[in-house]
């Protein structure tokens, strides 16, 4: 009966924890799968690997040479990934207005992302009485309220009023066509100016930031809908 035991039962208890150590492997995979940042990802992918070729090589007898051999080499990549996405972070230097902008608006954005971002954004100050959209005219870009303040109105009616953290286009920017309402600042503006063409291109080059910009107008249709009182970080 004990010699049965130790036959049967007992290789199977000894197997139970390299099995989980498997199943850990593939469980990392999936976790990585649900991470938007990069070096977050492949670190996972990493771990999964070391934890892949561990269970390959104490599991079988002899070691399947071939599973540690490719998992050695997407460590190796993603090892070589990692590399240049910290060497790029490393090289990344924002100003205390693009910062607070990071911080408070685009917080869903990477660093890397919102440095993308900025590449193409034009920093533009402008006087009382700048029209930034004529309702049933075409604008030709996206643009966000750092400081000041705006008057929305349509057929000469007012609608509303942006502050810090507004955006200014995002509708006609989203669905195409001309502007649905006037905007007019109040009083100085100092504002971000994003090119149509250009951050559409950007986008669609880059779905993660597609994503974290459609987050962004959705906080920001939020707050209009809440009032001018609602935080820019949502």
């Amino acid at each position: 009966m004990i010699t049965e035991f130790f036959t049967n039962v007992f290789p199977l208890i000894y197997r139970a924890p390299l099995d989980l150590v498997g199943h850990l492997s593939f469980i990392l995979t999936a976790l990585s799968f649900g991470v938007r940042d990069m070096l977050f990802l492949r670190s996972l992918a990493i771990a999964s690997g070391i934890v892949g070729i561990t269970y390959n090589f104490f599991n079988f007898d002899p070691p399947l040479w071939l599973v540690i051999f490719w998992l050695s080499v997407f460590i190796l990549i993603n090892l070589y990934r990692i590399i240049g996405i910290i060497l790029e972070r490393r090289s990344i230097h924002f100003n205390e207005e693009e910062l607070e902008l990071h911080e408070t608006v685009f917080q869903n954005f990477t660093s890397l992302e919102f440095m993308k971002l900025m590449r193409i954004a034009e920093w533009r100050s402008v006087e009382s009485g700048y029209q930034f959209a004529e309702q049933g005219k075409e604008i030709d870009g996206l643009n966000l309220l750092f400081n000041g303040e705006v008057v929305i109105k349509r057929d000469d009616k007012e609608l509303g009023h942006g502050r810090d953290g507004s955006m200014i286009g995002e509708m006609s920017f989203i669905r195409g066509g001309a502007a649905s309402a006037s905007v007019l600042s109040t009083r100085g503006c100092r504002y971000v100016h994003w090119p149509k063409e250009q951050l559409r291109g950007l986008l669609n080059r880059n779905p993660s930031m597609d994503i974290a910009m459609k987050h962004v107008f959705s906080l920001d249709l939020t707050r209009k809908l809440v009032g001018p009182e609602a935080p820019m970080n949502g």
